[in-house]
């Protein structure tokens, strides 16, 4: 079978055993060997991947968004606004202001939530490591899950009415100025392919440029996890016999703060050491999803309250999640 990476694991190998003399089953030449074939391929997918989907996201303009989510108040406001988060760039700097633009153009409440919930854990970086790292059913699993979540939990958000805890400066803020015209039509931008193509290339490097060092630090921190931490260890803790292995890892992972390029390559170190894919990908959402800045940042705009509310409903849902991965991923 024809392995597109392969020299990079050759490259590696040559590295560790003929240039460092170290063999590749010992606990150092393990780990060097991974963090060296890891780092090259997780990074050429990311820029590849990338410039593919920057180029396709020139068609998707943030303005295009609001205008498309605008006075749904269904539960297709919630999935239209989940599917839009796969293909849409967002980073835990631009909640705020986007969380503000899209109240401000209409969106309801819930589906807003819905948009904050899958963009940053179900993007384009997600879907490039997951079928990289994992393979093509994980992805799908992985991405399905995660829009559904995203969805039902802005459904039951936009239930619940919680507008009153959204803080009052949000409501008397002007609108933001918008691409919209008069007859209040969204106004396309006409874009050649070579315009398109630069953006595509502009996104991909900007990608790099903000991602590469959490991707070295991930693999970094799997390298050591695949070469020196036992395997009985993590079996035992968060082994597929342990109940509470979901829980306990989606706890741990709702403080911490890594993007979704810094946490794959350390769920990759751990399914090698024999926790399951469900449990792994769960301590994924709960990072990714629930980060301690977009928390700080979201903070400026929702009540204690509603923050609360947020990240309860979210949480339990990724518990579900990881039990319902385990179950169906034998």
């Amino acid at each position: 079978m024809f392995d597109p990476f392969y020299p990079f694991d050759w490259l590696a190998t040559q590295i560790v055993t003929n240039i460092l003399g170290l063999s590749l089953k010992s606990h150092l030449g393990s780990s060097l060997h991974f963090f060296l074939y890891d780092v090259p391929k997780i990074l050429t997918l990311v820029l590849v991947i990338s410039f593919i989907v920057g180029t396709l996201q020139t068609f998707i303009q943030p303005e295009k968004v609001r205008y498309l989510l605008r006075g749904k108040r269904t539960i297709f406001g919630n999935i239209l606004a989940a599917m839009l988060g796969i293909i849409t760039p967002f980073c835990s700097c631009s909640a705020v202001p986007l969380f503000i633009g899209f109240l401000e153009a209409g969106i309801p409440l819930g589906v807003t939530f819905s948009y904050l919930i899958s963009a940053p854990m179900v993007n384009e970086v997600a879907i490039i490591l997951l079928l990289g790292l994992f393979g093509f059913k994980v992805m799908i699993m992985y991405i399905s899950f995660g829009v559904i979540l995203a969805i039902i939990a802005g459904y039951i958000i936009g239930l619940l009415k919680l507008e009153k805890w959204v803080e009052p400066f949000v409501w008397q803020l002007q609108k933001n100025h918008q691409k919209l015209s008069e007859n209040n039509e969204f106004e396309e931008i006409s874009l050649t392919w070579k315009d398109r193509f630069q953006q595509g290339w502009y996104q991909s490097s900007e990608i790099i440029k903000s991602v590469w060092l959490y991707v070295v630090i991930g693999i970094a921190i799997g390298a050591g996890i695949h070469g020196y931490v036992p395997t009985n260890l993590v079996v035992k803790w968060a082994g597929a016999n342990n109940p509470f292995a979901v829980p306990i890892v989606v706890m741990i992972g709702v403080p911490l703060y890594a993007n979704i390029a810094g946490v794959m390559p350390i769920t990759e170190a751990l399914v090698n050491k024999g926790m399951p894919i469900g449990t792994v990908l769960a301590f994924t959402m709960a990072v990714t999803a629930l980060s301690l800045p977009e928390m700080v940042i979201l903070k400026k705009v929702l009540s204690p309250k509603l923050l609360t509310v947020f990240i309860t409903i979210v949480t339990l849902g990724i518990f579900g999640i990881g039990y319902l991965f385990n179950a169906l991923i034998i």
